[in-house]
């Protein structure tokens, strides 16, 4: 099995939340100097941001997206 790539991280973070929440503006990346990498998925409705962040660039990605099916699941049982 190949090793995913952050891109393949973002897009499938992208897919989660426009599936569910719908009008999505970006899910991305980036690094700050105090924090580290930071993961971000902004929506174009109001609703808060969601971020997550991590010491590398794929597991605040990873933290980004089970906070999204946290959210989702969570959702689903209401």
């Amino acid at each position: 099995m190949s090793q995913k790539t952050d891109t393949q991280r973002i897009k499938e973070i992208y897919k989660l939340c426009k599936g569910h929440f719908g009008d999505i503006r970006f899910v991305g990346i980036k690094y700050h100097k105090k924090i580290g990498w930071i993961a971000k998925a902004q929506f174009d409705d109001g609703f808060e941001n969601l971020t997550a962040d991590g010491a590398t660039s794929t597991e605040a990605l990873r933290k980004l997206k089970n906070r999204v099916k946290k959210i989702i699941k969570r959702y689903n049982e209401v």
